[in-house]
């Protein structure tokens, strides 16, 4: 049964299958809202679309909305995001010029006994694949300046399945959809042991920095809703 209690529907194997014609921000974002193209769908509460100016200067593109993401269906709203936001503050990177989405809409968890908490599971490749589409056509249509991977999972989603955050961390990448930075996802600084938590967090902010540094304020958009 889907969440709402109706008999769940059969996934399509891809988010395609629901991509709606001459899209728009707003028509995509309420066509994923009814996206079977993965199991995700059936236990999490919503889909967590991408959201931001529809000419952003920069798109950030994490792996899947988490437990508070998923609550309040919009993205990096939870203790990433506020990281995520700091780190834009310090590196003089305006917010309202960002574009943040996942390479996943859906939540994916697994539930802890007795508290029933739900914690992050990370997607599949085929989820991922799955979910592409809706990535493909955000990134088309807000034609962002650099494009910024947060984890290993958005990573490879744009990169493919060959690239390691670890060897390329920082380094920008020319690729089919354009310069692609990849670092860490915010939730793993906030993982890092306390006393590795502080270097976590100075490398993760000078990684937005190296961004900043790609963004000069006379090329910088009016935000804009497409």
């Amino acid at each position: 049964m889907s969440p709402g209690g109706q008999p769940a529907a059969p996934a399509t194997g891809s988010a395609a299958d629901f991509l709606p014609p001459r899209p728009t921000l707003p028509r995509l974002r309420a066509a994923a809202a009814h996206c079977r193209g993965c199991p995700l769908w059936l236990h999490a509460t919503q889909t967590v679309f991408g959201e931001g100016p529809g000419a952003a200067d920069v798109m950030f593109v994490g792996e899947q909305p988490g437990d508070q993401e998923d609550r309040a269906g919009q993205p990096f709203v939870g203790p990433a995001g506020r990281l995520l936001d700091a780190g834009l503050e310090e590196a003089g990177i305006d917010r309202r010029r960002v574009y943040v989405t996942n390479a996943v809409k859906h939540f994916k968890f697994v539930r802890r006994e007795p508290t029933q908490r739900r914690l992050h599971k990370k997607p599949t490749p085929a989820e991922v694949r799955a979910c592409l589409p809706w990535l493909e056509q955000e990134i088309a249509l807000v034609k962002p300046r650099i494009i910024v991977a947060l984890g290993a999972t958005a990573a490879q989603a744009l990169l493919g399945n060959a690239f390691r955050v670890t060897q390329r961390r920082g380094q920008v990448v020319e690729s089919s959809w354009g310069s692609v930075v990849a670092t860490v996802h915010p939730s793993s600084v906030l993982r890092a042991p306390a006393d590795a938590r502080a270097k976590a967090r100075r490398e993760f902010f000078r990684d937005l920095a190296r961004v900043a540094t790609r963004l000069t304020p006379t090329s910088a958009r009016a935000p804009s809703t497409n």
